[in-house]
């Protein structure tokens, strides 16, 4: 071994890549202070001391059409990321999530230097929409690293690559997401904190924030609710915009300790599709899911799709505990005549809790590490995880049944 700093090269397209990007990298130090980090980032790993090619809007685009209009960017930056990476030759090169963007560079990068370890963080979801995809990744991903349980099985019977389960970062965070005394009290005053998450791409908060507030202002009528509203930095304006007329006390927040906060007192919430479900969920927060997309985009979803859910905490689950409303079921009404029991309590907030209760079991939280766990499956020299050979596939999970709903949450 040479006395020289291991090099990882990190590859994200979207905030929550940037946010698994961010806790990867402080894993990685742990063990190697000296790890010297390159490639594409946002604002969570530039915070972590990661000096990023370009800004993360530039390829955080969601959905076909979005993607089209702005090819010749995406396609501009694929070629930067890739000749910055042959360049810098590191030890690994990490994509994470974000297969569009981070799989065009995986695959060119095994093309012109066949030598780089790529190591994927966050398995596609092949297990929900285009299942052909696992075989298609082994020539150019060596190793895939899974945030939830079920996707090594996934992996092992689609022919994908070697998968190991190294568990979700959250799991590291459950202190901060686990409310104490006073906070559970809190839950239980009124008014009502309700926790409202429309998504962290601007098109997603276009779409659902004013469905959100109708769907607000009929809940509003029968009950006292403030609204509590996560947000990103860069799109804190559009949503203090769009919440300006809501028929609620409205209070915005920024930043990861300011949201779990939010989490720990909230009553309910009114979320997006995304690993914010999961958040919640590992905070014990009951809620209702949305999501919407163009009618162009629902036409090829639907004919792709074979998830039985949008939700994350439902396929972990493997039972619709979770309400989900898609396209045309995501209604004022709809939403608000889920929400209103959730708040109001009774039978169904009482069964929401009660599957609440079994997520640490079925995410194995006393085994799993997350990030720490990632950290140690990621290689310390080029060479000690052959390209193309990958390593063990991890746990299998039993292949699990629920009902099929709307298009998926993440690509």
């Amino acid at each position: 071994m040479t006395g020289r700093p291991r090099t990882i090269w990190l590859v994200a397209g979207e905030d929550s890549g940037d946010q698994l990007g961010a806790k990867l990298m402080r894993a990685l130090r742990e063990a190697a202070p000296d790890t010297v980090f390159g490639g594409v980032g946002g604002e969570a790993m530039a915070e972590a001391g990661f000096a990023s090619l370009f800004p993360l809007d530039d390829v955080a685009v969601m959905g076909y059409l979005p993607v089209l209009a702005r090819a010749r960017t995406l396609l501009h930056r694929i070629r930067e990321t890739v000749e910055a990476t042959i360049r810098a030759r590191p030890d690994v090169l990490v994509i994470i999530d974000s297969p569009g963007f981070t799989h065009a560079v995986a695959r060119r990068v095994r093309r012109a230097a066949p030598g780089i370890p790529i190591i994927d963080y966050v398995s596609p979801s092949v297990w929900a929409w285009r299942p052909w995809r696992a075989k298609g990744m082994r020539p150019f991903i060596d190793h895939v690293l899974a945030l939830l349980p079920f996707e090594p099985d996934a992996h092992l019977r689609l022919g994908g690559p070697p998968c190991t389960y190294v568990g979700h970062p959250l799991i590291e965070r459950l202190p901060e997401l686990r409310p104490g005394a006073a906070e559970r009290g809190r839950r239980e005053a009124v008014p009502y904190s309700l926790v409202v998450l429309p998504g962290s791409r601007r098109s997603e908060i276009e779409r659902l924030m004013p469905v959100f507030g109708a769907a607000l202002a009929r809940v509003a009528e029968g009950l006292a609710v403030e609204a509590v509203l996560p947000a990103v930095t860069r799109h804190r304006a559009l949503i203090e915009r769009l919440s300006a007329g809501w028929p609620v006390p409205v209070r915005i927040v920024t930043g990861e300790a300011p949201k779990y906060a939010a989490f720990r007192e909230a009553r309910a919430a009114l979320a997006a599709s995304g690993t914010v479900t999961l958040e919640l969920a590992l905070a014990g927060v009951p809620m209702v899911v949305a999501y919407k997309v163009s009618r162009a985009e629902e036409f090829i979803a639907r004919r792709l799709i074979q998830v039985p859910s949008i939700v994350l905490p439902n396929l972990i689950l493997a039972e619709n505990a979770m309400p989900e409303f898609v396209q045309a079921d995501c209604t004022p009404e709809r939403l608000a005549g889920a929400l209103r029991p959730l708040l109001a309590g009774g039978h169904e907030r009482d069964v929401q809790l009660a599957a609440l209760g079994r997520i640490d079991g079925r995410m194995r939280l006393a085994a799993r590490r997350g990030a720490r766990g990632a950290a140690r499956r990621t290689p310390p020299r080029t060479g000690s995880l052959p390209a193309g050979t990958g390593g063990t596939a991890g746990p299998r999970s039993g292949r699990r049944r629920c009902r099929r709903r709307g298009p998926p949450s993440r690509g």
